[in-house]
C-alpha cells in the first residue's frame, strides 16, 4: 500500500503531523521505476538499511535524500508487508545539444563551456540549468556587442525518457559606439583627450580589433588612461563626475558621454625625504625624479617611489614601502611632496624553485640565475637572472615571483615558472621580386638537445645560390665559469650565377674550433681557429677580376685563419625586446701558414628604445671592411654584400653594389647597413606577446669605395608573428632610392616551423 508521497510529506512537516504509520522493520528494500539509474545508486543515497525500524522521520529523510540528487522528478514509499518499496520516476537524460542561428561562437566550444555547468549530452535534465545555460549564452552574446540578440529553447521529448535541446539564437547586429562625448575639458581638445582611449567609433582596422564595440572593462581602463593623461600634466584635482552609457531603442548604437572636472594646474613646490634612512639621502634623491618648480607628474612620482624601492630592495629590503604625501597650497596652486620611507626587515631567498621544465634540466636554468639561495634579496639581481633565462630561447614564457616565507618575515623563495618551447628549427624562406619572381631557401637545425642546453646542429641549408652541409656543436658551460666551446664541420657549395649575381662556382670544405669566455653578465669574448680548401670554376663570361684572380692564386686555395669576436647583448627579452642595446664586433684573418692572406672586420649596433608601454624604436647599423695583406687583395668570395630581408628589405638579396660588365652584382670590400623600425602590436592584439608590426627605413650599401650617392633606401612594412609553425617574418617594402641596375623584390618572407 502507498502511505504517502512527498508533498503530503512536506505539508506534514510544516503543518503537523496530520497522520502517522506504523513503524516497521524493513526486511527487504526493492527500487521500482529506474531506467538508467542503477538499484545501487539508489541504495547509496538512501538514509535506511535492511534491518533499520522506518518511522515518519526516516521516511521524510530518505525522500529528500533522493530528491536532492537530482535525478528523479518524484519520489515515493510503498510498503508490501516488511518490504519497503522505492518507486521513483526519473528526470530525462540530454540526448543531443543543438543550435540553430548562431554565427558568432564555434559550437563545439559552447558545448564544452555548457557541460561545466552540467549541461551535455548524456547529464540529466534540469530546467534551472537550462535557464543559467541560457543566461550565460546571452551574456556571451552581450559582452560582445550584440546587445538585440535573442535567444529562445526548444525541448523535444524523445524516446526512452530523453530530450533533445534546440538553442534558437537571433543574433542581429553588433551594437557599434557611434561617438564618445567628454563633457567639461576646457585645456585640451576632446580629440586629444579620446586619443587615450582604447575604445573608439568605427574606423578602418576596427573590424578586426572590435574597439568600436562597448566593453565595460575597456571603458574602466580608459578612464584610468584618461586620469593619467590630466595627472600627468599635473591636474591633483581632476576627476570623473559621471558617465552615462546609453543604447538606441533598436539596440544598434551605443552613446557614451563622460563628464569631468579639470580642477587647477599644480606645481611643485618642495620635495622632502623622511622615515628610516638605510642610504644616503643624496642618493635618494638622486633617485627622485620630480624637481620643485616643476609641473606636477603622477607618471614621474610613480617612477621615484618605484626608484626608491627598487634601490632599496637590491640591499634586500624586499617588503620596502615608500609614500609621497602632498601637501596642497590651493591659494598659489603648489604641491610639496614628503617621500617616507620604511624600508622594512631585511630579507634573504630560502629556496629557488623552477616549474614547467619538462624538456630542460634544471642546472640550465639554475646556471643563469644570479640571485643564489641563502643570499640577500636582490632585486637587481632576480631581474638580471629573468633576462638571462629568457634569452637562452627555450621558453616562450618566464615569470618570476617572490612570495614570502609563511611563517616567517625574512624570508623569500624566487619561483621561476617557464613555458617550454620546442627548440628544433625547419626554416623556410621565399621571396617575390619583379626581376627573378619566386625563390626559396630552408634550413633544419636542433638546440637544447635532451634538455642539456647543448646546441648540437645537423643543418641543411638550400637555395639557389647556396647549398650547405653543416655539423656544429656548442656547449655554453664547458666549465662552471660559463666558459664555452663548440666546432663547426661544413661543405658549402656556392652558385652566385643562380640568383643573376656574377657567374662563378666555389665549393668549400672546412672547419672550425672555436671559445666563448664571458667577461661580464652581458659580454663574451670569442675565439676561433679554423681551416678550409676553397675550389673555385670560372668561366669564360665571369667578370675578368676573378678569371685573373684564379689565373694568379690557382682554382684552389687553402684557408688558415683566426678569429675572435666582442657581443654584449642587453636586450630585455630575446622574444619580444622593448629596450636594451646589442652590440657584436668580429674579426677574421688569414694566416700565412695557408694560401689566403686577408682579414675581414663587422660591427653592429643595435638599440631599442621604449617609447611607451606599446611602441618601440629600434635602430641598428652595421659596418664591414675587408682587405688583403702582403700586397694580396681581399679573395672575390670574401666579399661583402647587401640586400635582402636581413639588411636592405625591398631589394633582392646580395644586389646592392657595384655590377661586372654583364650587370651582375659582385659585392666589395666594403658594407654599410643602417635599418630603422618603429616598433607596435599588431591592432587588437596590444597583450599579445606573439605577434609584432613594425614601419622601417632601411639604408644599404656594399662596393669598394664608399660614396654617399651609393648609398640605397628603402622603406616598409613588416609583420612578426610567433606562429604555431614556427616564426614568421614578412616585409612589404618599397625603394626609395636605386641605381638603374638594381633589383627589386617588394615581398619577401620566412617561416620557421619548431618541432
Amino acid at each position: 500500500m502507498r502511505w504517502f508521497r512527498a508533498a503530503w510529506l512536506v505539508l506534514a512537516l510544516h503543518a503537523g503531523a496530520t497522520f502517522a504509520i506504523e513503524p516497521f522493520v524493513i526486511r527487504d528494500i526493492r527500487v521500482e521505476g529506474i531506467q538508467r539509474t542503477e538499484a545501487g545508486t539508489v541504495f547509496s543515497y538512501l538514509p535506511v538499511k535492511v534491518g533499520d525500524t522506518l518511522t515518519d522521520e526516516k521516511a521524510a529523510q530518505a525522500i529528500r535524500a533522493l530528491f536532492a540528487t537530482g535525478f528523479f522528478r518524484d519520489v515515493s514509499l510503498e510498503r508490501e508487508g516488511d518490504v519497503l518499496v522505492v518507486v521513483v520516476q526519473e528526470r530525462p537524460s540530454v540526448a543531443q545539444v543543438d543550435f540553430t542561428g548562431m554565427h558568432e561562437f564555434n559550437r563545439d566550444q559552447l558545448i564544452a563551456g555548457m557541460r561545466q555547468i552540467g549541461l551535455a549530452e548524456g547529464q540529466v535534465f534540469d530546467r534551472g540549468v537550462l535557464e543559467r545555460a541560457e543566461q550565460e549564452l546571452k551574456r556571451q552574446y552581450l559582452g560582445r556587442g550584440y546587445y538585440a540578440v535573442s535567444i529562445s529553447t526548444t525541448v523535444t521529448p524523445l524516446e526512452r525518457n530523453r530530450v533533445s535541446l534546440n538553442f534558437n539564437v537571433e543574433e542581429g547586429r553588433v551594437a557599434k559606439i557611434r561617438q564618445i562625448s567628454i563633457i567639461g575639458g576646457k585645456t585640451f581638445r576632446e580629440r586629444e583627450l579620446l586619443n587615450q582611449f582604447v575604445l573608439r567609433t568605427p574606423g578602418i582596422m576596427t573590424w578586426f580589433s572590435k574597439h568600436d564595440q562597448y566593453s565595460r572593462q575597456k571603458l574602466s581602463a580608459d578612464l584610468e588612461s584618461l586620469r593619467s593623461f590630466y595627472f600627468d600634466r599635473g591636474y591633483l584635482e581632476f576627476s570623473i563626475d559621471s558617465t552615462q552609457v546609453s543604447i538606441t531603442p533598436d539596440k544598434q548604437d551605443i552613446y557614451i558621454t563622460i563628464s569631468i572636472s579639470e580642477g587647477s594646474k599644480y606645481t611643485v613646490s618642495g620635495i622632502k625625504v623622511a622615515g628610516k634612512m638605510l642610504i644616503p639621502e643624496a642618493e635618494v634623491r638622486k633617485l627622485i625624479r620630480i624637481k620643485p618648480g616643476e609641473v606636477f607628474s603622477r607618471a614621474r612620482l610613480t617612477e621615484s617611489t618605484k626608484l626608491i624601492s627598487e634601490r632599496l630592495g637590491n640591499d634586500g629590503y624586499a617588503f620596502a614601502n615608500v609614500n609621497a604625501i602632498p601637501e596642497l597650497d590651493k591659494a598659489k596652486q603648489q604641491a610639496a611632496f614628503t617621500f617616507f620611507i620604511d624600508p622594512g626587515r631585511r630579507v634573504y631567498v630560502r629556496r629557488v624553485n623552477i616549474a614547467g621544465n619538462s624538456r630542460t634540466r634544471d642546472e640550465v636554468i639554475r646556471r643563469e640565475m644570479r640571485q643564489l639561495e641563502g643570499a640577500w634579496y636582490s632585486g637587481e639581481r632576480i631581474t638580471q637572472s629573468k633576462q638571462r633565462v629568457d634569452r637562452l630561447g627555450y621558453f616562450n614564457e618566464v615569470n618570476v615571483e617572490t612570495p614570502a616565507v609563511p611563517g616567517t618575515t625574512d624570508q623569500v623563495d624566487v619561483n621561476v615558472a617557464i613555458v617550454e618551447k620546442p627548440t628544433g628549427v625547419l626554416l623556410f624562406g621565399a621571396g617575390f621580386g619583379s626581376g627573378d619572381g619566386l625563390t626559396f631557401s630552408g634550413s633544419v637545425s636542433q638546440q637544447n638537445i635532451f634538455g642539456s642546453g647543448r646546441h648540437v646542429s645537423l643543418s641543411i641549408n638550400s637555395s639557389q645560390i647556396n647549398t650547405v652541409y653543416a655539423m656544429s656543436y656548442t656547449n655554453p658551460y664547458f666549465t662552471v665559469d660559463g666558459v664555452s666551446q663548440g666546432f663547426d664541420l661544413y661543405y658549402r657549395e656556392l652558385d652566385p650565377s643562380a640568383n643573376n649575381l656574377a657567374r662563378y662556382n666555389t665549393e668549400t670544405l672546412g672547419g672550425q674550433f672555436r671559445m666563448g669566455v664571458p667577461i661580464t653578465d652581458l659580454d663574451t669574448i670569442h675565439y676561433g681557429l679554423g681551416y678550409e680548401i676553397v675550389d673555385i670554376t670560372t668561366f669564360s663570361d665571369s667578370p675578368l677580376i676573378y678569371r685573373d684572380y684564379v689565373a694568379t692564386f690557382g682554382p684552389s686555395n687553402s684557408n688558415l685563419f683566426v678569429s675572435a669576436g666582442w657581443a654584449s647583448d642587453g636586450r630585455d627579452s630575446l622574444l619580444y625586446p622593448t629596450k636594451g642595446t646589442v652590440q657584436k664586433a668580429a674579426a677574421e684573418i688569414g694566416l700565412p701558414g695557408g694560401d689566403l692572406n686577408f682579414y675581414k672586420l663587422t660591427y653592429q649596433y643595435q638599440r631599442y628604445f621604449p617609447l611607451t608601454r606599446l611602441y618601440t624604436l629600434l635602430l641598428n647599423s652595421e659596418f664591414g671592411y675587408g682587405d688583403g695583406y702582403q700586397n694580396e687583395p681581399l679573395p672575390f668570395f670574401k666579399n661583402f654584400y647587401a640586400g635582402g630581408v636581413t639588411s636592405v628589405r625591398g631589394f633582392k638579396s646580395y644586389t646592392i653594389g657595384p655590377k661586372d660588365s654583364d650587370g651582375n652584382p659582385r659585392g666589395g670590400s666594403q658594407r654599410l647597413v643602417g635599418n630603422a623600425e618603429f616598433l607596435f602590436p599588431f591592432p587588437g592584439l596590444e597583450n599579445d606577446r606573439s605577434v609584432r608590426v613594425s614601419t622601417f627605413m632601411d639604408m644599404g650599401y656594399a662596393g669598394d669605395k664608399f660614396e654617399l650617392d651609393q648609398l640605397r633606401f628603402s622603406a616598409g612594412l613588416a609583420v612578426f608573428w610567433a606562429s604555431p609553425l614556427g616564426p614568421l617574418k614578412i616585409s612589404v617594402a618599397a625603394p626609395l632610392k636605386k641605381q638603374p641596375l638594381d633589383e627589386t623584390q617588394v615581398f619577401q618572407f620566412t617561416i620557421g616551423g619548431l618541432f
